[in-house]
């Protein structure tokens, strides 16, 4: 019988009066390699925290069956800018630190011992011994440097301080370490943040080779897709478990929503027959005179029609069930995303440019000579940070003036931006969506519904209160609301679930209108169709097609 390497049973853990997880019961198997996905701010990291140990449940029990140590990679370093790299290295390998020093001190105190105490003292110190060798201590240092390299940090000199280090660095280096560490269970946050491809291909194939446990958080689908045979969503406090990796992930889902669906269909029809049942009965109820001539029985005079006749007691059964149906009402699965275009045609039905950029100057970030967006246009931006991306979708969306050129766009231009819209923190989930449009505010809420994005019990909810990703869904929801002739989506897929990112792709694939994308997600990339423009140092350095001079 395996023994679970991972058992959560009935855990709840709440901050203040903000229940983040709520009973969550689940097993993770030796040698499993899960996947942790939800929106941002679902309680993924909060998981993690929870199964490291650095985080207590405030109900329910957790057990963690882990001799051969845990490793837990957090989304920063708690370490002081002035702590140098080796001091980094050290704390991930806190363990096989711990290991060693107790392997010296065992050493050491072998001196001067006789006997019976030599022999147990002897024993103690093989058994140090073999669990350092298990984890292979010796060969730890090596395995950093190893890590390093392959994570695009070669040669990192261990006595820098870390204040020196960029962000992307630090991330990365201490990623290393905690690869070096070799744990029995590896836990992960978002360890693909600040990776190139070169080094995510790198990491994914270190994890397929671990023969531990790994449970990673990200929102990486290709690396789900890679590396993982286990899904574990988090969200509204639950965590659902999905075999078969990714691709089983998403067949999952649409055999839920399929089932929603049937549900929803078969509910509707249950109460419709039950509605044409009362009203059928009632009306054969009405034909029949309230009294009949007693010929009819067998006698001459009339008999009044009984109170207790069968169509009676068909309506009545009927309206209870109609009732019954009414008081547990089954809703529908949430309305697909729809990005709903105006595109506008010449006379010869030829769709009108709807951006054109000529010789463009924003200082030394960005020139582009000229640039043409035809109405039915699909272009991808790529290229390193600080390339001019950002600075491009900007100047299309008419947010930021150029310093020299034209700017000329024609009708709705949609834009959702890679930073956040500064809301007022007081305003709710509904206003903030209704923000600045005319109507009924229960009009749009119902609307903002019926998207799927946000539940019922979201409402109340302000945006102080939200998470990035919430706050970037009520940017999305707004986006799908109103036709557009430009839709400029920067980075749409940063914080977001893998499963929403799938619907918005496939909103993204019947939208008619004009698209520019900038993206770093690689599943986003791949299936990208249309022209391919990459920017270096605020220049164009390649394009695949046609679009831009």
């Amino acid at each position: 019988m395996t023994t679970a390497q991972l058992t959560l049973q009935n855990v709840t853990r709440r901050y203040d009066d903000h229940i983040v997880l709520d009973d969550v019961s689940f097993t993770v198997k030796p040698g499993e390699k899960a996947g942790i996905i939800g929106d941002n701010g679902a309680g993924k990291s909060t998981l993690l925290r929870l199964i490291a140990g650095q985080d207590r449940p405030d109900n329910g029990e957790l057990t963690v069956v882990a001799p051969g140590g845990v490793g837990h990679l957090a989304q920063s370093l708690a370490l002081p800018p002035e702590a140098s790299v080796q001091d980094a290295v050290d704390a991930a390998l806190a363990e096989l630190r711990d290991l060693e020093a107790r392997m010296r001190r065992a050493e050491a105190g072998l001196k001067g011992l006789t006997d019976a105490a030599l022999t147990a003292a002897l024993d103690a110190y093989a058994r140090l011994v073999a669990r350092y060798e298990a984890r292979d201590g010796y060969g730890a240092d090596a395995r950093v440097d190893t890590a390093l390299h392959g994570l695009g940090l070669p040669g990192l000199d261990r006595a820098r301080a870390l204040g020196t280090l960029s962000g992307g660095e630090r991330s990365r280096l201490a990623l290393a370490a905690a690869l070096a560490s070799k744990p029995e269970l590896l836990l992960l946050d978002e360890p693909t943040n600040d990776l190139d491809d070169r080094a995510v291909g790198w990491l994914e194939a270190h994890l397929r080779a671990h023969r531990g446990t790994v449970l990673v958080v990200t929102h990486d689908r290709v690396f789900l897709e890679r590396v993982t045979s286990t899904i574990l969503e988090v969200g509204e406090g639950r965590v659902r478990r999905y075999g078969d990796g990714y691709d089983g992930y998403l067949a999952a889902k649409a055999a839920e929503r399929r089932r929603r669906l049937q549900e929803y269909e078969d509910w509707c029809a249950e109460l419709a027959r039950n509605r044409r049942l009362a009203a059928t009965n009632v009306a054969r109820l009405d034909a029949i005179p309230r009294k009949l001539p007693f010929a009819v029985f067998g006698h001459g005079a009339f008999r009044t029609r009984g109170r207790g006749h069968g169509a009676m007691g068909r309506i009545r059964n009927a309206k209870e069930r109609v009732e019954r149906l009414t008081e547990r009402p089954v809703a529908p699965p949430p309305d697909p995303l729809v990005f709903a275009a105006r595109v506008a045609t010449t006379e010869d039905r030829t769709p009108q440019a709807v951006a054109e950029l000529t010789g463009i100057r924003v200082g030394d970030r960005l020139h582009v000579p000229s640039l043409r967006i035809g109405g039915t246009e699909r272009l991808l931006i790529t290229g390193p940070n600080g390339a001019g991306k950002t600075t491009l979708m900007r100047v299309l969306a008419g947010e930021l003036r150029p310093d020299e050129g034209t700017v000329s766009t024609r009708g709705r231009v949609g834009h959702l931006r890679q930073e956040e819209t500064p809301w007022p923190p007081g305003l709710t989930v509904p206003r903030a969506f209704a923000h600045g449009r005319g109507g009924d505010l229960d009009e749009h809420t119902d609307h903002l519904l019926s998207l799927g994005l946000f539940s019922p019990a979201d409402l109340r909810l302000r945006v102080g209160e939200l998470s990035y990703g919430q706050r970037r869904r009520i940017e999305l929801a707004r986006l799908v609301s109103d036709p557009v002739d430009l839709l400029l989506l920067d980075e749409p897929t940063n914080h977001l679930s893998p499963a929403l990112v799938e619907e918005l792709e496939g909103a993204l694939t019947d939208y008619e209108g004009a698209v520019v994308v900038v993206t770093h997600d690689r599943r986003m990339r791949s299936r990208f169709t249309g022209t391919h423009v990459e920017l270096d140092a605020g220049r164009v350095v390649q394009l695949q097609e046609a679009g831009v001079g």
